[in-house]
Formats: structure tokens, sequence, C-alpha cells
């Protein structure tokens, strides 16, 4: 049987931030206090591609922290990319926590199909 999930992404997880940042050619994610347009903001720090600021990660509220300045410091579109991988990474590696195998299928629209095996359900 099978069950369509919507996720709600909050970033909480270094671990799946880290691979998320692999996984799109980023740079690591540092911690730190990182200075935006108008603001310093401390957590996470991600420097998506071609951004001029940040995306500032603060994990223990799942938050992000980052100014774009409405797509002319930073394309929107990017943004997603790193929400969806880290979906992704996150959805697997909770998996396999579970003892249960993890495979993603990208699909012509550009989303991913993640399809986790729980096995034989008793």
């Amino acid at each position: 049987m099978s069950h369509i999930v919507l996720i709600k992404t909050e970033v909480r997880d270094f671990n799946s931030v880290k691979r998320a940042c692999h996984r799109l050619k980023l740079d690591a994610p540092v911690q730190g206090t990182f200075q935006l347009f108008s603001s310093e903001e401390t957590g996470c720090g991600v420097q998506l591609r071609d951004w001029r600021y940040p995306v500032v990660c603060q994990l223990e509220t799942g938050a992000l922290k980052y100014d774009n300045y409405n797509g002319r410091w930073g394309n929107a579109q990017r943004l997603d990319e790193f929400l969806q991988g880290y979906a992704v990474e996150r959805a697997k590696l909770e998996a396999r926590k579970q003892g249960y195998t993890a495979n993603e299928q990208i699909l012509a629209d550009g989303s991913i199909k993640v399809i986790i095996n729980a096995g034989e359900m008793s």
C-alpha cells in the first residue's frame, strides 16, 4: 500500500542541512552570526548560489532568516531548491534510522519522489 505525504519543511537538523548543501554543490554550512542587509542573525549559515546574503537557519525554531530584496539579491528558486534538498535528505535519514530503505526519483517537473520501503507489514 502506498501513501502520499505532504511535508511542511522546518529546517532543524544540521546534518540534513549539510547533506542538502553537498547535493546542491554549495559551500558547507557554517554556524555563526551573519550580517544580512539590515540585521545580524545567528544560526547555521548557508550561502545559496548567486545570493548576496546567506540564508540563516535557526535550527532551534526551524525558521529561516534571509534578505533577497524580493529577488533582486537572490533568486527565490535557489531557496526552493535548498528546501527541497533539505526535505529529501531529512526524510531519507529518518527512514534509515527506522531501518527502512529510502530511494529517490527525480520527476519531469523537477520535483523529487522519495520512496520509502518499510518492508513487510503484518
